[in-house]
């Protein structure tokens, strides 16, 4: 069977490798994708929640195009057989437990997350051996294009983290961070500041993982991380202004679940908070008393107000059960208690990365304010 060339209307995905011509994207934002394996039976490509069945050609490679896709990035694989695979004409990015190739669909107009011909910050890999784990870990520190040519000034941070299943280069590789604040920053929306990205597990030293073979995070090692071992670390390696007033932390998912919980509870060194799709509460769609929720941090919305710089959610308008119900049991117990937050939505996007790029470009300017 024969397979036509692609359309003129196609071009290779930006998140190809070098001189990988597929996958395509074609002006309506369909996808066409393109494996080399002759001796195959079935070969499907998986991406979001569709599966997507391929054809072979004479060639013996297999194709298939898919139907439009939701603009921004985009986790996929092929299953070959049954076997699940990564592309090799794919960048791989750390995702749903694995490396996993990824494709970006262009969000047209949009140009926030995109490298322009502005001052630079820099993204720096920073090794600790932590206290808590017993063990060498890393984190990613963007620092603003300023940094290293004005020595003497110090610098606000913004502590953020990444979803399930992935790790300290999500906000890097998928969430384009880096650029966003460059770009946030030279048009001055935002304050430059320094953003430190670290891996969201972390068992302590001496315990045993919650459960085997899972992605369950470890929320008791991961609190005592930040406050005894990174924000420490920080504070005597960065010039930053130390204190809570200077002092964020937002995450996407579980990391929004993990900044609620760590933020909440040490209101004495965060002022500024965001949970993008994720809340305290988790998933759990059960109702919530602010005179109980984490200790009766809500219990008296006046007093909180008055402390809290910002509370800052966000969630994608076509987010799956059960983060609406779920985020939806925390606004109501905020609106209940007269906590007050800014709420903000993602028009037509899911529980994915062109949701977290908005809220971060959202959320990043209203920090520091």
């Amino acid at each position: 069977m024969g397979w036509a060339q692609p359309a003129d209307d196609s071009k290779p995905a930006s998140s190809n490798v070098m001189g990988a011509e597929y996958p395509r994207i074609h002006r309506d934002l369909r996808a066409t994708f393109r494996l080399e394996a002759p001796g195959a039976h079935k070969v499907q490509v998986s991406i979001g929640h569709g599966k997507y069945d391929m054809t072979r050609a004479d060639d013996g490679k297999w194709y298939v195009t898919t139907p439009p896709l939701v603009p921004g990035f985009h986790y996929y694989s092929f299953i070959v057989d049954g076997a699940d695979v990564s592309d090799p004409s794919s960048h791989t990015f750390y995702g749903t437990g694995r490396d996993a190739s990824g494709i970006e669909v262009p969000e047209e107009g949009a140009d926030y997350y995109l490298p322009k011909d502005v001052p630079h910050g820099e993204v720096r890999i920073r090794w600790y051996l932590s206290k808590v784990t017993g063990a060498w870990r890393r984190c990613f520190v963007y620092t603003p294009p300023d940094y290293d040519t004005n020595p003497k000034r110090r610098y606000p941070v913004l502590y953020l983290q990444h979803g399930m299943g992935e790790d300290e280069t999500g906000w890097i590789f998928q969430g384009r961070a880096n650029f966003i604040l460059d770009n946030l920053i030279a048009s001055g929306k935002a304050k430059p500041m320094i953003i430190v990205m670290d891996n969201g597990y972390a068992r302590k030293a001496g315990t045993q993982a919650s459960r085997a073979g899972t992605n369950r995070p470890e929320i008791g090692g991961f609190e005592e991380l930040m406050l005894n071992d990174v924000i420490p670390m920080i504070d005597s390696t960065y010039r930053t202004i130390a204190d809570r007033e200077h002092r964020a932390m937002a995450g996407l998912s579980m990391g929004g679940n993990q900044t609620c919980q760590l933020t909440l509870r040490h209101l004495d060194k965060f002022a500024w908070i965001g949970a993008f799709s994720g809340t305290g509460n988790g998933l759990s769609t059960a109702p919530l008393d602010p005179k109980t929720f984490l200790g009766g941090v809500f219990a008296d919305g006046a007093a909180f107000n008055a402390k809290v710089k910002l509370l800052w959610i966000g969630m994608g308008t076509e987010e799956p059960n059960p983060f609406p119900g779920a985020i939806g049991a925390f606004r109501k117990m905020l609106d209940d208690a007269g906590v007050k937050y800014i709420y903000f939505e993602s028009p037509g996007t899911a529980h994915e990365w062109l949701t977290w790029r908005r809220d971060l470009n959202d959320f990043a300017q209203r920090l520091f304010r």
